[in-house]
């Protein structure tokens, strides 16, 4: 399997700051591709949020490059997911230590990572960013962990009610501003179509059937066309007034 890969992050139109972080890491082994993408979305006054995110970012650019190369001799996706999740929950109580030692309200950032290798991947998961696969449709992967999302679930708010409810934005879980962290870990078959990691600015003002539109895999043919549809879409976005900043990041398999 063979990857092309791209990221875009916009401020947008009324934050001082971009609170979202992003990392795309691609390397080889044993005559396979490997990669790992990440988008988190920080939250928190100033720049606390920004801090959040990169935190988070460090620590898994950090875990490829020194803990990734003994887990390939004989990869189990599953066991990278237990991985991730503890590295969650530690990143979790050091950035909940850091804001108490701070006087700092809350800080925190939702994650959502994907790492492709030898066929296969996981997704590790908490909070509202989100991870599709777009094949013949767009599906999405991850589950939102928000007050919004449980209610739909259980059949307390209808899907219109959900995209207007002022709760919306409301996370359940959020790492460094929950008490603990339970990740969502998604193993499966890496299949040809595109991958979309996004934090929640980017699908606020666009609907699944314009997603698809511009991402479906026929025409994402090489990186600059998947950086320009992506680009489209960020564009689309604000010109509708989207307030949050906006990230996105596709990965080709092929």
């Amino acid at each position: 399997m063979r990857f092309l890969a791209t990221a875009d992050t916009d401020i947008g139109i009324s934050k001082s700051t971009n609170q979202d972080s992003l990392l795309i890491k691609h390397a080889s082994a044993n005559g396979q591709e490997i990669l790992m993408a990440i988008v988190c979305d920080g939250m928190g006054g100033l720049s606390k949020g920004e801090l959040a995110s990169a935190t988070a970012i460090r620590a898994f650019s950090k875990w490829f490059d020194e803990e990734l190369p003994f887990e390939l001799e004989n990869i189990d996706m599953q066991i990278v997911g237990a991985k991730w999740s503890l590295l969650l929950k530690e990143l979790n109580s050091k950035i909940l230590e850091y804001s108490q030692n701070n006087n700092i309200e809350s800080m925190g950032t939702t994650f959502s990572g994907i790492l492709f290798a030898n066929d296969q991947y996981v997704v590790v998961h908490v909070g509202d960013s989100r991870v599709y696969y777009i094949g013949s449709a767009l599906n999405q992967l991850t589950t939102d962990q928000t007050f919004v999302a449980r209610e739909l679930s259980r059949g307390t708010l209808t899907l219109e009610q959900a995209k207007t409810d002022k709760r919306r934005n409301l996370l359940l879980q959020c790492v460094g501003a929950s008490k603990t962290v339970d990740p969502q870990v998604i193993c499966g078959k890496t299949e040809r179509g595109a991958y979309m990691l996004c934090s929640d600015g980017f699908r606020h003002e666009i609907s699944e059937a314009e997603m698809y539109e511009s991402l479906n895999p026929v025409n994402l043919m090489n990186k600059n066309a998947m950086h320009s549809n992506a680009k489209y879409l960020i564009e689309q976005v604000k010109n509708r007034n989207e307030k949050d900043n906006i990230s996105v990041i596709l990965v080709k398999a092929e």
